[in-house]
């Protein structure tokens, strides 16, 4: 009796669909992916220059020294890296939601936005740097000035990117709204905001990147703990290793705040296809 060819078997859809799903990584899954193979590659890149040039350890150390030196004071670069991160979440969000009232104030008072555009502009054109003292000075040296700076820093992209969405919303959307006689501020919410979701997506993932700079640098000016803190002092005493170490904390916080910035507005906007 001759045998049934393996493509004439009848094929089982759920099979089928788990199939696809391995074959195609989760976005996520490729960032984390790339993201280790990257950090094998520069590692390897940064050992090699060590081994062969062998330059002094306070100007380039190996990646033995810096993780010698994460070893030996794990208790006070964990201490002040939760430090740095409340900073730098209580800074987004607060930018966010700063970005996103302002995205929605222009939007909704076509006026408005003569008078915070430019004010916008200036705020935004200010050097970091000659911003931060001022903000020590009146918030102090705690948390309440970090947060501020890195919300200053942040929510500039997030209201850029909503209300350019805002102001891209499919006229035909506005017209329907119209007709069925809706109010300026149901427009809004029904039709508007929506449609501007993955452009606010866009921001927050431009400001999940930017987060972490606003925060260093205002420990940098003026602070009592926190990674920039660490930098400082391990630059003045030429500890090149801590330098390193704290360094490479920020970049984890950073990679860590992005992922949850995706996952989280990758529920947000489930429909659009290249976030999903």
């Amino acid at each position: 009796m001759p045998s049934r060819r393996e493509s004439d078997l009848p094929v089982d859809p759920s099979k089928g669909d788990a199939i696809r799903r391995l074959a195609v990584a989760h976005p996520i899954t490729r960032f984390v992916r790339d993201l280790g193979l990257v950090a094998v590659m520069l590692v390897a890149v940064w050992w090699t220059i060590v081994l062969v040039f062998r330059p002094s350890p306070f100007i380039l150390p190996g990646p033995d020294r810096v993780v010698a030196a994460f070893a030996r004071r794990f208790s006070d670069l964990a201490w002040n890296a939760l430090v740095t991160s409340t900073e730098i979440v209580l800074g987004l969000a607060a930018g966010s939601l700063l970005g996103i009232g302002l995205a929605i104030v222009m939007a909704l008072f076509p006026i408005s936005r003569r008078l915070l555009v430019p004010l916008v502009v200036v705020l935004q054109s200010l050097p970091v740097f000659a911003i931060a003292p001022l903000l020590v000075l009146w918030f102090g040296f705690g948390l309440a000035s970090k947060i501020v700076m890195t919300a200053l820093v942040i929510f500039f992209p997030v209201a850029s990117a909503f209300h350019d969405g805002l102001d891209r919303t499919d006229p035909g959307l506005v017209d329907l709204g119209r007709l069925y006689r809706a109010t300026r501020i149901q427009t809004l919410v029904a039709i508007k905001i929506p449609a501007a979701l993955p452009a606010l997506v866009t921001g927050l993932r431009v400001a999940a990147a930017a987060a972490p700079f606003g925060a260093i640098v205002g420990e940098w000016v003026g602070a009592s703990q926190g990674l920039g803190l660490i930098m400082l002092h391990a630059n003045a005493r030429l500890q090149t290793d801590t330098m390193f170490a704290a360094v490479i904390l920020v970049a984890a916080i950073a990679v860590v705040l992005r992922l949850i910035v995706d996952a989280t507005t990758r529920r947000l906007v489930p429909w659009v296809e290249d976030i999903r």
